[in-house]
Parts: structure tokens; sequence; C-alpha cells
């Protein structure tokens, strides 16, 4: 049966040990202003710092608060797309650069960590993707074939070193990784005020502004800045130009007790469909390991079966690990797919030529935020790179024309579902939990307090007018068009919306 005491966040917070920064109060002017606090923003920031530039970096919400707190923190060159898929679309020679770049990736975060003596658990470990369940033996041999073109060096073993279990044949990826994603964020924070950098928190960046003087607006404040970079998760800076290559998906995760050494430190992977990721890490105080075990991925916005998914994660995991005991955590984040795999990193499309983004994790955002701070800082600095034109915003892959077309009439779908009739009234809400109702031509989203007291709010995203749905499990409104996030009383926590959600209309 599944657990009814896990806390519903990530493990990563029962001891994040994060530094504290405040608001910004004043005008600003600096080289490059940053907005995202995450291991993008903040690696770009901490490399431009280290060559000299004034950089200033603006959070909406606490260090930590974003997609970084709630990753399984998985470091791997092993790429959730699989490089079949991306010499498919990409060709050979992109997913050699892809393959370079991330394992570049783990080696950057690896010496950051030994340079600043950031104390994060780094540790290299091997990672191991095994066949599903009745699964084709022939997919392993493909990926292995494909990863080898790609300069891997892996190889295949008859199964994953796991006891509890027979996995069937595996690819083994050699000097993976894996640390505390917080413990390495505040380090990193730390760092890069050593160096001169500023970071402000719960501060939201109302308006990004290029051209000779770029400009951050910040409320009644205003960051000048030769460059900026704007690396949100979703990019909250334009309309379109990239939203209709990505597309927002859901991932849930739970940490469950298991006895120390039950299950090797290590990464791993099935190939289903949605598929299954898992590693360890010490219990938070002791008491065995904690075995973290996601999947379940679903569009954002398009599925209120939370609880149904982190029970069906449980289960699967209590089949293959008999040895697991009570679920102490449960968790979901948000990734942004893209259209081949790949992060959208360098310049804005249709944008001033000092205006860069980084979005698109595609389930690999820490190694593709590493990535960011390497490729924008020798980009803003005018030095040459060997992944520009891997990761260019402006591609448009043409072999991944069937993907681009299913998301966006997906997209479209949702539009109608906000002239649909509407059902429902506010009184059968329970509390601590929400529901959109329809007001005559209006969508209403209702929240009902712990206490009984109603919040109502327009269900309209202020991004591009697609109705929220409420997510039951972190009692957010979710827009299933592009990924904005907003808390329960409709504040925004994910972009690409940049505005709370409006008040109901009299």
């Amino acid at each position: 049966m599944p657990s009814r005491k896990a806390r519903n966040e990530p493990v990563w917070w029962a001891d994040p040990k994060l530094p504290e920064y405040g608001a910004l109060d004043s005008d600003l002017r600096v080289d490059v202003g940053v907005v995202g606090a995450g291991i993008a923003g903040l690696t770009t920031a901490y490399l431009l710092a280290r060559e000299g530039l004034a950089v200033a970096v603006v959070g909406d919400g606490p260090l930590g608060s974003g997609m970084t707190g709630a990753t399984t923190a998985h470091l791997t060159a092993a790429l959730d797309r699989r490089y079949t898929e991306i010499a498919r679309v990409r060709g050979t020679g992109n997913a050699r650069l892809a393959a370079a770049s991330h394992t570049a990736a783990i080696d950057r975060i690896e010496a950051i960590a030994t340079e600043e003596e950031i104390a994060c658990d780094f540790a290299r470990v091997d990672g191991f993707l095994f066949l599903a369940r009745e699964g084709d033996p022939g997919e392993i041999d493909r990926e292995l074939a494909a990863a080898r073109d790609a300069g891997l060096g892996v190889e295949r073993v008859e199964r994953a070193p796991l006891t509890s279990f027979v996995t069937g044949p595996a690819i083994r990826f050699p000097k993976q990784a894996q640390f505390h994603p917080l413990w390495y964020l505040g380090g990193l924070a730390r760092a890069l005020t050593r160096h001169g950098g500023r970071i402000f928190t719960e501060t939201r960046a109302d308006r990004v502004e290029g051209g000779p003087e770029a400009k951050i607006r910040v409320g009644r404040h205003t960051i000048a800045c030769r460059f900026v970079v704007v690396a949100t998760n979703v990019p909250v800076n334009d309309l379109v130009a990239i939203h209709t290559k990505q597309a927002p998906y859901m991932t849930y995760a739970i940490g469950a007790r298991i006895p120390a050494g039950e299950v090797p430190r290590a990464l791993f992977w099935d190939a289903e469909n949605p598929f299954h990721y898992v590693r360890t890490l010490p219990m938070p105080g002791g008491d065995g390991d904690c075995l973290i075990v996601g999947g379940e991925d679903h569009k954002t916005g398009q599925a209120d079966d939370a609880n149904e998914r982190h029970g069906r994660l449980e289960r699967w995991a209590r089949e293959r690990f008999p040895a697991m005991q009570d679920v102490r955590f449960q968790w979901a984040g948000q990734v942004m797919e893209t259209l081949d795999g790949l992060a959208f990193i360098g310049k804005n499309p249709m944008d001033a030529d000092n205006v860069f983004v980084a979005t698109g994790d595609s389930g690999n955002g820490l190694t593709h935020g590493t990535i960011a701070g390497m490729l924008l800082t020798d980009l803003i600095l005018g030095r040459e790179n060997p992944w520009r034109e891997l990761y260019d915003p402006s591609r448009k892959p043409v072999l991944a024309a069937g993907r681009f077309a299913r998301e966006n009439l997906n997209v479209a779908a949702q539009y109608v579902d906000r002239v649909a009739p509407g059902a429902g009234n506010a009184g059968a809400i329970p509390k601590d939990s929400g529901a959109v109702l329809r007001r005559g031509q209006r969508s209403v989203a209702v929240y009902r307090g712990s206490r009984g007291a109603l919040h109502e709010m327009s269900a309209v995203c202020p991004h591009l007018g697609c109705v929220v749905q409420w997510n039951p499990a972190e009692k957010t409104w979710d827009c299933p068009c592009h990924g904005s996030r907003f808390d329960k009383l409709g504040r925004v926590v994910n972009g690409p919306a940049n505005q709370n959600l409006g008040k109901v209309a009299d």
C-alpha cells in the first residue's frame, strides 16, 4: 500500500544549507544582468565574475526555490532523449558535440566544487540504462552503438548491478556523477559573491529590454547593463519565439528509506515510456539510505492524478526493491522538453544582440545549466565555442517536424477547453484545494484555504490566455499550454508568465 506519511517536498530541503540574500532596493549598473538564480544563472554569473565582469543576479523567490531544488540530481552524459534519437534528428557530428558538452559540464561542476571548496557530496558513479520488462534487447544494442559513435566510452553488460531484480542487458556509462544540488547551489552563490558578483532574491524581473544599454526592470528600480542573460527554466522575456519549440512536462519523485548499502551508489534508468530513474544518497539525519525514484511524466496541467502517480512510483519501486521501507519525501518538478532533446542556449531569437537565454533542460537541467554558463561566457566575451550552433535558440531541426506539429496541436487543443461548458460550484471545493469554475463566459480559479476561506482569481494565464488547471499535489495552478505555474493564491512561480493571475472581473 502507498505510504501516507511522506512530506510533500524534495529530500534536499531537509538540510538545504542555503545563504539568504535581500531584494534589490536601488538602481544598479553592471556589465551583465542575469535573470534566474538556479544552476544556469549562477554558473553563468560565476564564470563571468571570474573573468572580471561586474555581474548581478535577480531571482524571483528565495535561493533554490526554482527547479534546481526539485531535481533528482543525476549528473550524466546519458541524455534523456537517447543518442539514437539525437543522431537521427541532428546527425552524428552533433551527437558527438552533445556528449562532449555534457561530459565537460560534469567535469566543470567537479572543478568548481574542488576549487571553491564546496562540500556538496560530489562523487563519481557509474550510470546504467537497462531494458523495460518485455523490452527489445535490440534497443540496448542500438543505443550502445549510437553512444559509442558519439564518443562515449560505454560498454554492454549482462545486467545492471542490482541484486533485488534482474534488469536484463544494460549499458554502463562510466564516470557519471551525483551530488547534493542545494549544497552546491549555495556554495556556488557564496563563491560568486566572493568574486564580486551580487545576488538579489525575492526580486522579480518585470521586463527585459535589449539595445545599446540593456535594462532589467524590477518594480521601481532598473538594472542597466551591457548584456542580459535570462536563465529562468522558461524564458519570461518573449511570447512565442521559443515557446513553440519546447513543451512543459511534470515529472514526479519519491524518497524512501532503505537499508544502507542495499542499492549500490550508481545512477539507474530504465527504457520504459515514460522511463524511471533511480539513485541513492544517505538519509538526512542518518538511519540508512534514501532511495530516490522518479518518473510518471505527463504534460503540465493536463492531468490531476498526482497522488496516483506517486503511488505508481512507489509500487514500481517496492516490486523491484523489496527492502524499501517507508516513503519520507515526495515531490514533483517541471522539465521543458525541446524538439531535439537539447537545450536552447545563446542569443534570444528576434531580440537585440545583447540578450541571451538558457532554457530547454530536457530532463538534464544540471548539466545543461552548466553548459549554459560555459557557452554564454564565451559568447559574451566574443570567444569561439564549438557548441554554439548545437544549442542555438534559433535552430529548427527539420527531422523533428513531426514532434513540433504534435506538441503545437496539443497546445491548440487547450484553448478549445477555454470555451467548453463549465461545471461545479465553490461549495464543493475541499479545504486546502482548488478548482476552476465557470461564471458565465469567465473561467475562475477558486482556492479554499485551510480555514475555509475562498480566494478567487482569473483562471486565464497572463502569458497567452490559456486556462490554468489545479495541481493537487503541488498546490499550484498550472498552465497546460506553455508551463506557467502559480501558487495557490495566484502568484507566479514559474514562467513564461511574468505576472500573477488577475483579479476576477466584475
